[in-house]
């Protein structure tokens, strides 16, 4: 069995799966589920000075993920700090507790809640190009509190900008991304948008947005030195290692959750170390930043590269064939690529359910 744990900031998790403060760790008793569902650490639902008035509906799945209209915490701070951290401070468990949105909103927070937190997830849904907020944001938890401050950055296209001015801020780690947004969706049996909020936006997260979340990890992991938890359409243990190998430390959890229940992150944990045992890694760290290290191996060019076939491992399923673009494959009693034809666009590869085709990038 791989070595699961995982130390971030002096903080030891059993293993590198958790909740991502939202719906799923709404409370203290949501937060004993999540122990009990196998996370190896607690993030709580991001907490504010007043409770937010939260639109009706204000969640849906939708075809490939999930949009949703929700805000931070419902319940007042009041509840959180006499019941619900006591609560969740009972799994035993790490206590990252999230809190927004401005610096001065963060700054008293932080001094409330500075007796339960391990650590704080700062999370200020800033989509502006003016870093100031979310730098200021950094002081007033560190002036609050003194634990490790993590910052929670929405999908910017400038990423490593801001995530090495957050880094130059004072910020111990990072999480990252947000949801992404505002996107729309439409129940058209009734024509009804599907989100309640004012506008009938909503913010888009699940399976949809989990390469633009593996690309800001890489990107930043590339950048800053602080540690960063990978948040973003993680359903599955080999999700959770292609995380990790992007360069993240550990991965939250949020949309799985809501579907499938708090047992989810026990089991893609148990996924998880089923990849590193059947691929001879003997711990998460063997794993993390794979992809960055290997990127230095990386080739760009524009040459078509035809390719490999494993006789052995085809099983002529015509999965490839049919969606060949270029129609440079057929099949016979063996799988052939016509070389002339193969333009090296690579979604065979991508595509075989049995990896019996290959391509060097």
């Amino acid at each position: 069995m791989a070595k699961l744990s995982v130390n971030i900031c002096g903080i030891e998790f059993r293993n590198p799966v958790m909740p991502a403060a939202g719906p799923p760790v709404r409370n203290g008793a949501m937060a004993k589920a999540a122990a009990a569902g196998g996370a190896g650490g607690i993030v709580t639902k991001t907490v504010s000075v007043v409770p937010a008035d939260v639109p009706r509906p204000c969640m849906a799945e939708v075809k490939g993920g999930f949009l949703n209209a929700e805000l931070w915490s419902e319940l007042p701070k009041e509840q959180w700090l006499e019941h619900e951290y006591q609560e969740a401070q009972e799994t035993g468990l790490p206590l990252i507790i999230g809190i927004g949105y401005t610096a001065d909103q963060i700054k008293e927070m932080s001094r409330l809640v500075k007796p339960f937190a391990d650590a704080l997830e700062l999370s200020t849904h800033y989509v502006g190009n003016d870093i100031s907020p979310i730098t200021g944001a950094v002081k007033a938890a560190k002036d609050g509190a003194d634990v490790p401050v993590f910052v929670k950055l929405s999908p910017h296209n400038n990423i490593q900008e801001i995530a090495l001015a957050v880094e130059e801020s004072g910020a111990d780690g990072l999480v990252m991304i947000n949801s992404f947004g505002p996107c729309l969706g439409i129940d058209i049996e009734t024509g009804r948008l599907y989100m309640g909020s004012k506008d009938g936006y909503g913010w888009l997260s699940g399976s949809a947005i989990r390469p633009l979340a593996l690309r800001c990890v890489f990107d930043a992991a590339r950048a800053v030195k602080i540690p960063i938890f990978g948040v973003g359409g993680i359903s599955s243990g080999r999700d959770a290692a292609e995380m990790l190998m992007a360069g993240a430390s550990a991965v939250q959890i949020c949309t799985s959750a809501i579907i499938k229940g708090p047992g989810v992150y026990g089991k893609i944990a148990a996924q998880l170390n089923d990849f590193l045992d059947s691929h001879g890694y003997d711990a998460v760290d063997d794993i993390k930043g794979l992809a960055v290290k290997k990127f230095a191996e990386h080739e760009f060019r524009t040459s078509p590269k035809v390719p490999v076939v494993d006789e052995e491992l085809c099983r002529l399923c015509s999965i490839c064939e049919t969606s060949c673009p270029y129609q440079a494959i057929s099949r016979t009693n063996v799988l052939k690529i016509d070389e002339k034809e193969c333009f090296g666009c690579g979604l065979c590869v991508s595509r075989c359910p049995q990896r019996a085709l290959t391509i060097s990038v």
